[in-house]
């Protein structure tokens, strides 16, 4: 009996690894034994018991009733067995380190308010690491609310809120500060980008309108090849459509406007037979309303306003989505993105107007006189205030876009963090450690004074001198690029052992002072990119079908299915004791 439930439970485990890993539902709509498809959990286990007759002897009618090993809460408790685990190798990983919080909201399918929490950090090998620790429902989106939770799943894994170094968050005012995100900011001043997305889904709603696009857009370049409009050439005018912007990735809205602008007349020409074939009063007025904006020239320049800045900040945004974030990449980003608005503020106004007129006469889109005299918007309640066109769409559109991505530019990465980021340059081990600078990197130390007490500080220039000595005559460190190969080259070359800074910290042995400056500054997080890919994962996870899903198991999917890579050094056997000890198990099976 006990080899059977051995092996019961151990395919029910494997079933349950495959599919968190792949991020597929468990239940089934119909999981009775005349079902034709009883669910992905129920069907897999079938599937075994037909190809290992060992296997199908444990199974379904060859098990006892009450211990069939495949009901809905042992589903639960083995996925929370593998969650459970995953989260014990992180928080093993980090032991006594120092990490950093990264933490986002988004409303799942269900519209809960979702919290998702990412943490940062260096291993023991040197290399940075981002791991999701968990996912919290929360009611309530205050400030005070937020702080508890992030408190309770601290302590719920044993971490300490004393190793907290630096804290990441999206742009939210209420976890942020007082100041609304980038993306609030620009839907806020701009209803144009909602808009957008409104063509798009409209357009790319069906099968039969992705498929009229794309021959209209076939048919449109194949005329303008035959005129000399365009060239062709290898890689040239490949098949394209229209995508849908990702709400987490702030690029493929810049691609999605540089896609609608290169397929205007197409998307123009599907919205008309939307509209003539539409059944619904609703749906047809929805479709015109859509046909009129685009034929609106304050549409047209707004337009190209968005796409030049999500232009400007492309690079910055890629290079802020990436796991391996070069800091010293994204300062210099940083510092050419500010410019490049400043600038952009100043003398862009001409091009962008010349670029909206030349694109309406293109589309033979009606213009506006910008000398006409017109009713100031927002002010009727107040009595009638007239401006120009000019100062409508100078100051009222232009101006106060570009202003407000200036300031939310300014806000995320203001004069104090960018001096922060400063101190970090300079360990930027490119040319030699050229940039290396004794008092940004004491400056740095000084300000966790939780890590390099007085007395540390006192002795760090002299070891930081003889460090920079060493390695600037050190062949290993001449070819390093970056700052993580500066910390996983001082593990493997045993440097932070000869270049330690002794102090006691409660809990704290032995610390490698030289080590941990480089370990702090590769900690600072730069963006939460990593948690904006878990609330990608969570609609994966959690769809329009599974919508009833419960927090719990959700958070459990997440992990797995987010950290599959850790998920896949975790054998079977720590798994199963897991799901053992969770409560009295009809047979025990003594320890693996």
């Amino acid at each position: 009996m006990e080899v059977a439930y051995r092996i019961r439970l151990t395919v029910s485990l494997n079933v349950t690894r495959f599919l968190l890993k792949q991020g597929l539902s468990f239940r089934g709509h119909d999981e009775s034994s005349s079902s034709s498809n009883r669910g992905n959990f129920i069907e897999l286990l079938l599937w075994f018991s037909e190809l290992n007759d060992d296997v199908s002897k444990t199974l379904f009618a060859n098990a006892h009733s009450n211990n069939q090993i495949n009901s809905p809460r042992i589903q639960k408790e083995l996925a929370n067995a593998c969650a459970s685990e995953v989260t014990l190798a992180i928080v093993n990983d980090i032991g006594d380190k120092v990490f950093t919080l990264l933490v986002d909201e988004a409303r799942d399918v269900s519209v809960n308010e979702q919290m998702g929490v990412v943490l940062r950090y260096v291993n023991n090998e040197g290399y940075v690491i981002e791991r999701f620790i968990g996912i919290v429902h929360v009611t309530n989106t205050s400030s005070h609310n937020l702080k508890c939770a992030i408190d309770d799943l601290l302590v719920k894994h044993n971490l300490s809120l004393s190793k907290v170094r630096e804290q990441g968050y999206d742009g939210a005012s209420n976890t942020r500060g007082e100041f609304n995100g980038l993306k609030s900011l620009i839907l806020q001043d701009n209803p144009y980008a909602v808009y957008v997305s409104m063509i798009v889904n409209m357009v790319g709603v069906s099968c039969k309108r992705k498929d009229q696009l794309r021959q209209l857009q076939h048919d449109r370049l194949v005329e303008q090849l035959n005129d000399g409009e365009v060239i062709s050439g290898r890689g040239k005018n490949q098949e394209t459509s229209l995508v849908r912007p990702g709400d987490t990735r702030w690029g493929s809205h810049y691609f999605t406007l540089l896609r609608l602008c290169s397929m205007w007349s197409s998307v123009e020409k599907v919205l008309e037979v939307v509209r003539d074939d539409a059944t619904l009063r609703d749906n047809r007025s929805t479709t015109e309303g859509l046909i009129e904006r685009m034929d609106n020239y304050e549409f047209v320049f707004t337009l190209h306003l968005m796409k030049h800045l999500l232009r400007i900040t492309n690079e910055l945004s890629i290079a802020l989505q990436k796991k391996d974030q070069n800091i010293i990449q994204v300062i210099s980003l940083i510092q050419s993105v500010k410019h490049q608005l400043q600038s952009f503020r100043e003398y862009g106004w001409e091009d962008i107007h010349d670029q909206a007129t030349k694109f309406c006469e293109l589309h033979n889109i009606s213009q506006v006189d910008m000398d006409e005299i017109i009713p100031r918007r927002g002010y009727k309640k107040y009595g009638a205030e007239f401006i120009t066109n000019l100062q409508h769409y100078r100051v009222e559109i232009f101006n106060q876009v570009v202003d407000l991505t200036i300031q939310e530019m300014d806000n995320r990465f203001s004069e104090a963090s960018t001096e922060l980021l400063g101190c970090i340059s300079c360990h930027d081990p490119i040319n030699s450690f050229s940039r290396f600078n004794d008092d940004q990197v004491i400056c740095l130390a000084t300000l966790y004074h939780e890590d390099f007490s007085a007395n540390d500080c006192s002795r760090l220039p002299l070891q930081l001198s003889n460090f920079i000595a060493n390695v600037r005559c050190d062949p290993q460190f001449a070819a390093l690029s970056n700052l993580g190969d500066v910390a996983t080259e001082m593990v493997k070359s045993g440097k932070h052992l000869v270049f330690p800074l002794v102090y006691q910290i409660i809990e704290l042995t032995l610390v490698l002072a030289t080590y941990r400056i480089i370990e702090l500054t590769l900690v600072l997080p730069i963006a939460t990119a990593s948690v904006e890919r878990a609330f990608s994962a969570m609609k994966t996870i959690k769809t329009d079908l599974p919508n009833r899903m419960g927090d719990e198991w959700m958070n459990d999917s997440l992990i797995v299915y987010i950290e599959k890579d850790l998920f896949s050094t975790i054998d079977n056997k720590k798994i199963l004791q897991r799901f053992q000890s969770m409560r009295t198990r009809r047979i025990q099976l003594p320890p693996l």
